[in-house]
């Protein structure tokens, strides 16, 4: 059963009294365990797709089968059920709290699913160390590269086990080294099953994909 089946998907903005078309009768299928890196340039709708994709959104028509379940008919709680338990998102940001350590940061969302701190601490300390972070794990965010801050908001994406990682331009803010070793890591947890769908404005980042789609005029284009 393919990860994600999107189906004329339609999604526009409203500006003052007109309406901004983003997305235009869109379709797309990913299958477990694929990666799928999907490329535009800033502002063609990318960021507005993957949050489609997440559950995070609702669009204006067309249906998204996301891990078995209609989007589009899901309620807020069943929405957010499938946004904590069953996908994740990975960030140009980080988004880490700077007064916690990598290891709390990744154990924070473990607490939040409703894990004991024991179990999210050494669940934690794995996933860091997952990702080449075993001796990082009592840093604070100030204290890591931008690399390295990008590994432990992946190790905390994986907190709960998730079968499908969204991310949202996770090399933007780096250096080619680092985003190299980003880009590792999530080859490395296709590897272990993972479906992976990257959205990026630089198309050389899809040499770690299966396929590379562009976004253009609303709809995607590509092999």
């Amino acid at each position: 059963m393919p990860a994600l089946v999107v189906t004329d998907l339609h999604k526009s903005f409203r500006l003052k009294r007109n309406k901004l078309p983003i997305l235009r009768a869109l379709n797309l299928t990913v299958e477990e365990g694929e990666f799928v890196v999907l490329c535009g340039s800033s502002g063609c709708g990318k960021t507005t797709l993957l949050h489609l994709l997440g559950a995070m959104d609702r669009p204006d028509r067309g249906e998204i089968q996301c891990l078995g379940r209609n989007l589009t008919s899901l309620g807020m709680l069943g929405r957010a059920r499938l946004r904590a338990h069953h996908l994740s998102f990975v960030f140009q940001s980080f988004q880490l709290l700077n007064e916690f350590t990598a290891l709390e940061n990744v154990a924070l969302a473990g607490r939040v699913a409703g894990r004991s701190a024991r179990v999210s601490r050494d669940r934690a300390a794995e996933l860091l160390g997952s990702v080449g972070l075993g001796d990082r794990i009592d840093h604070l965010p100030t204290e890591l590269s931008g690399g390295e801050q990008q590994r432990v908001a992946i190790a905390r994406s994986l907190m709960n086990d998730p079968e499908l990682i969204l991310a949202d331009e996770p090399t933007g803010n780096l250096d080619d080294a680092s985003s190299e070793q980003v880009l590792s890591s999530l080859h490395a947890l296709q590897k272990e099953g993972k479906t992976i769908v990257m959205v990026t404005h630089d198309r050389r980042l899809g040499k770690a994909a299966d396929r590379v789609l562009e976004l253009q005029d609303g709809t995607l284009i590509g092999g």
